[in-house]
Order: C-alpha cells, then structure tokens, then sequence
C-alpha cells in the first residue's frame, strides 16, 4: 500500500511538473494569470502529499495556491 501511494504521489508530480514546464507556452497570460496557475499547480501537488494522495486534498491545496499566486502579482491599484 505505501508503495502504491508512492508511485501515485510521484506521478502526481511528474505531471504538475509537466504542467508548470507548459506555462512558458502560454506568453499571451498576464504575469498575474501565470502566477494563479503556477500556484494552483505547486498548491495541488502540495495538497496531495501531505494529505497521502488524497483527492481532497489536491483540489483543496490546488484552489488555496491559486488564490495565493493571484495575490501575489495583483497588479497596483
């Protein structure tokens, strides 16, 4: 069972990491919009792991790091 949970968590992160590689493809996002995906990205990933591959938990993660990327490169008023 640890095992699988392992396999499961590194392709987890293989993929987000295929993800955040895929955004220098995306040059017509605003550095606010890449900030949001690659939060929600690092957030999933994050969400999943601690939580030990949960669904739950990288959905939760991914939502809570997208909001935080968005924050951080909120442009001034």
């Amino acid at each position: 069972m640890l095992k699988e949970n392992i396999v499961k968590n590194t392709i987890k992160s293989l993929a987000a990491i295929a993800a955040l590689l895929s955004l220098g493809a995306c040059s017509s996002m605003s550095q606010q919009d890449k900030s949001t995906a690659v939060g929600a990205a690092i957030g999933g990933v994050a969400g999943s792991v601690l939580t030990g591959g949960s669904t739950a938990g990288a959905v939760g993660g991914a939502a809570v790091g997208g909001v935080i990327g968005n924050q951080v490169n909120k442009p001034p008023r």
